[in-house]
């Protein structure tokens, strides 16, 4: 597995402070974001990097074994425990092992844990190997809310490795989904870790997402308030005419049935839009109008 030093992927030195690392996330991410690059296959690959430089550096805990381990950072768990249980043979046979937390150097401890077996060869002459099943990864993935409207397929890079998959439709912003079995290696034929992708679907500018229901505030002028009439509203699926009654009043609600968002692995299951009319008085009158207002207001 290819490993990705995740400070040089973000632009960062080592002592670069939380804050820092957020700010160059977020710079480089929207400068490689697949919205803005839908053929850039490199500038993808750069974008999951981004995301899973960001998952572990802004993790206190991730960066720390980052920090100590480098490349073997998703095994030290599988070395501090080690560790234990070397200090608790020590203590009970009175020494005699090698001590992996004293002098042992950590990349003689994954040759001999994990690696070509362990030292000085030899059938029955040296320790017998753990097994310990791979670390879990997690990793994040941002698309817009038009993006989750319709079930797509995708192709993730994460640590290297090229995974296919489809999002279903209707996935909600924060929601994680489980990809079993294509996470960290395990050692010595143990299984591997899962991936966990967590999703984020910033908010959108024009429509307010609720569960799969949709808001939405649409200006309407006095005229067509006070008189009706019809306009065209726009929604995530096309442009719709609306028919607006005679004196609607400012906070006016209407529903649209099923132009809403699809409901996550429900087939046929979509929810309703709601459209809030905000109506505008005119601010600059003619004289003409200013004096038909006048009469309305004697009359």
């Amino acid at each position: 597995m290819a490993f990705i030093d995740y400070y040089k992927i973000l632009g960062v030195g080592k002592t670069a402070s939380d804050k820092d690392i957020k700010s160059a996330y977020r710079k480089l991410a929207r400068k490689h974001h697949p919205d803005l690059n839908p053929d850039n296959t490199e500038s993808n690959k750069i974008f999951q990097q981004l995301n899973e430089a960001n998952e572990v550096l802004s993790d206190p805990e991730k960066r720390k074994k980052y920090d100590k381990y480098g490349e073997n950072w998703q095994h030290g768990e599988a070395h501090e425990q080690a560790q234990r249980q070397q200090r608790s043979q020590n203590s009970y046979s009175g020494g005699g092992a090698q001590d992996f937390g004293g002098g042992g150097d950590f990349s003689d401890f994954f040759n001999s844990m994990f690696g070509g077996g362990p030292p000085g060869g030899g059938a029955g002459g040296g320790r017998q190997q753990q097994r310990y099943r791979g670390q879990d990864l997690n990793a994040t993935y941002q698309m817009s809310l038009r993006d989750a409207m319709e079930s797509k397929k995708q192709t993730l890079t994460v640590n290297g490795k090229n995974i296919r998959l489809t999002i279903p439709a209707g996935i909600e912003n924060g929601q994680t989904i489980k990809i079993a079995g294509h996470g960290a290696a395990g050692t010595n034929g143990a299984p591997a870790g899962d991936l966990y992708i967590k999703f984020t679907i910033p908010d959108d500018a024009e429509f307010k997402r609720t569960g799969s229901d949709l808001h939405k505030t649409i200006n309407l002028d006095l005229y067509t308030a006070i008189l009706g009439g019809e306009i065209t509203a726009d929604t995530l699926t096309g442009k719709v005419k609306l028919k607006v009654a005679a004196g609607t009043q400012s906070n006016t609600k209407v529903k649209l049935k099923g132009k809403g968002v699809p409901v996550y692995k429900k087939d046929g299951q979509i929810g309703d839009l709601y459209i809030t009319y905000n109506v505008q008085l005119p601010t600059k009158l003619s004289a003409k109008q200013r004096e038909l207002f006048e009469e309305l207001a004697k009359s």
